[in-house]
């Protein structure tokens, strides 16, 4: 074999495969290192195309919606990196993936800030009504000035905010509620020190006792078998009828029918939801004809500044597993 060939060999560009496209500056970076392709068409990417499209390929950069399960992984081949544009991976066969030896980034410690910022923006438009006056204007239906106790809302301060889940994120949830006037309780699988505790100004109580005294209560855990459904209706019974459920973080840890039939019931006041069992939810869906719940396309990360952070750190774990190095955030 010539030198030549074995130049040309050694130089060639690795193949990277993206399900979705990402911003214009992330593009440009990895086309410096590497030949890649973007899937365009609608997403999330049909698994027969996605198991055509992973043949050959070096390394994979997915999105929440993909499905990368064992048999998709089988097909890559020659995968090497695998970098999610998410805070979480399970969609993604992690188990199988790490005994191909194939390295898995993610993005976590980015989204802390917008998925906080919008989990306080959730339960002020719940609490205050605002979506669902905003509806009431639109719809004609705003007839008359209110008088003394139509149509009113309820003020934070003082109000019991429980936290499932004082992670990152759970943790900016509680700093930014504080300013507010609310009082924090949270329920974690492993409790924080007596330290953090009272740095943080918060205070444990069990799973049951987080649903049964908070005021609200909103999930901040990763979805895993172990949360599941985890929000079923044993758990909302418990709950103030005057209470508020808020879902930042996966759809599939709450039961759906559950709660939508606890809202019907009036079990509970209300609930905000940025996640859904299954997504994109349509105009038909159940929850969409309750006036006492606020939906949010899974805005979570959604922010400029997020979402370029997000891209920058997919592209740099991707970079470093294909280098043969641990990705920033790896599984």
């Amino acid at each position: 074999m010539s030198l030549t060939l074995l130049i040309g060999e050694k130089s060639k560009k690795m193949r990277v495969l993206l399900t979705r496209t990402l911003q214009d500056f992330a593009i440009k970076e990895l086309k410096k290192h590497y030949k890649i392709e973007i899937y365009s068409g609608p997403f999330p990417i049909p698994k027969r195309k996605l198991l055509l499209k992973i043949k050959g390929q070096d390394g994979l950069i997915c999105f929440p919606y993909d499905n990368i399960d064992k048999e998709v992984i089988k097909a890559g081949t020659k995968l090497k990196t695998i970098s999610a544009f998410s805070v979480g991976y399970d969609q993604i066969d992690s188990k199988y993936a790490k005994k191909r030896k194939i390295k898995i980034g993610y993005t976590p410690n980015v989204l802390t800030v917008a998925t906080a910022d919008l989990t306080i923006t959730l339960i002020l438009d719940l609490l205050r009504r605002v979506t669902e006056g905003d509806r009431l204007i639109r719809e004609g239906k705003w007839k008359e000035v209110f008088g003394a106790d139509t149509y009113v809302g309820e003020e934070l301060d003082g109000k019991i905010l429980g936290i499932l889940g004082l992670g990152r994120i759970g943790k900016a949830v509680a700093k930014k509620a504080q300013i507010f006037g609310f009082k924090v309780i949270y329920h974690n699988r492993n409790r924080l020190s007596i330290r953090q505790e009272k740095a943080l100004r918060v205070r444990y109580v069990t799973l049951k006792e987080l649903f049964s005294k908070s005021d609200i209560v909103s999930i901040h855990v990763p979805y895993t078998a172990e949360t599941h459904e985890l929000i079923n209706k044993s758990l909302i019974k418990r709950m103030k009828k005057r209470s508020f459920l808020i879902n930042t973080a996966r759809g599939k840890i709450i039961n759906e029918r559950d709660l939508i039939f606890s809202l019907k019931r009036k079990i509970i006041a209300g609930a905000a939801l940025d996640v859904f069992y299954h997504e994109p939810i349509g105009k038909n869906h159940q929850l969409t004809r309750m006036q006492n719940v606020v939906l949010s396309p899974h805005l979570g990360s959604s922010s400029i500044e997020t979402r370029a952070k997000m891209a920058e750190l997919t592209v740099e774990n991707l970079k470093l597993g294909l280098a043969g190095k641990k990705p920033i955030y790896s599984v």
